[in-house]
């Protein structure tokens, strides 16, 4: 297939500050679509909360979820290509946490089900505030001890907490491990996100480019967790209110995420 693979984070670049698609970005992206555009996302998101969020887009390709941990079937939900951490990794990344006197979230499959797993009345503020949207999800899964938190086939952590407890469990795992530490677009938390070593979104969107035989990869991004899928692209565009070090590293900078910037550059530019 001699095209090009469009892909975009979510939050706080093709969603607006309210979390939602516009109209004209859904009407544009659709368009596009009918017309043999290959159109994808790559999000930190798992495919529970990305589906709901871009429910008025039809694209039907795979979608990268959880910073890369997984390309996942839009239609079915089921995972194409998958990364999970090993016993090893998951005591080593146990040590640390516990020595920081960090509560994760933990996420992982068990048989069909997904879940995330926490400690329950043992959270930071923050990951309270986390937890309270995600109230009514059928992977809430609180627990009594800490050792039913890893049940499963483990493949994400998730810390939110001070930056002065983090930072230094980011500088002591990210050789290891793929390690995202960053603030949440909406509440501006200190995030540390944990995955599998080979799990970003730079290697799933080059497994999903060859999966769909795509020549090129064309990326749009704000955080600093889209910086690996940029350093892959052959173009790479950051929106206005994107972190300085992905602008440093894109091809172009377009208006802010609430200035429909990802659909009105793919209007002018894509191909199909």
């Amino acid at each position: 297939m001699d095209k090009t693979l469009y892909i975009t984070d979510l939050d706080g670049t093709l969603l607006a500050s309210n979390q939602e698609v516009s109209a004209f970005t859904a009407n544009a992206i659709n368009a596009l679509v009918r017309r043999g555009t290959a159109f994808s996302y790559a999000t930190a998101r798992s495919i529970h909360t990305a589906a709901k969020v871009t429910r008025t887009i039809t694209a039907s390709l795979p979608a990268i979820v959880y910073n890369g941990a997984f390309i996942v079937d839009h239609r079915t939900g089921k995972p194409l290509f998958s990364n999970y951490f090993s016993a090893g990794d998951i005591q080593a990344i146990r040590a640390a946490l516990a020595a920081a006197q960090l509560q994760p979230i933990v996420y992982a499959h068990s048989g069909s089900a997904e879940t995330f797993s926490y400690l329950s009345g043992h959270m930071s503020a923050g990951a309270e505030e986390f937890l309270s949207t995600r109230r009514g999800d059928p992977r809430s899964t609180p627990v009594e001890c800490a050792d039913a938190l890893y049940a499963g086939q483990v493949f994400y952590f998730t810390c939110i907490d001070d930056a002065a407890k983090l930072y230094p469990v980011y500088e002591r795992l990210r050789c290891d491990f793929s390690c995202v530490y960053q603030k949440d677009t909406y509440s501006d938390h200190q995030w540390l996100e944990i995955l599998p070593q080979n799990a970003n979104k730079a290697t799933a969107a080059q497994k999903l480019k060859e999966l769909l035989g795509c020549r090129k990869i064309i990326s749009f991004g704000d955080g600093k967790n889209d910086l690996p899928m940029f350093l892959i692209s052959d173009e790479c565009y950051a929106v206005a209110n994107a972190d300085p070090a992905l602008k440093a590293a894109a091809t172009g900078i377009l208006g802010t995420n609430d200035d429909d910037s990802v659909a009105k550059w793919l209007l002018e530019h894509a191909a199909f």
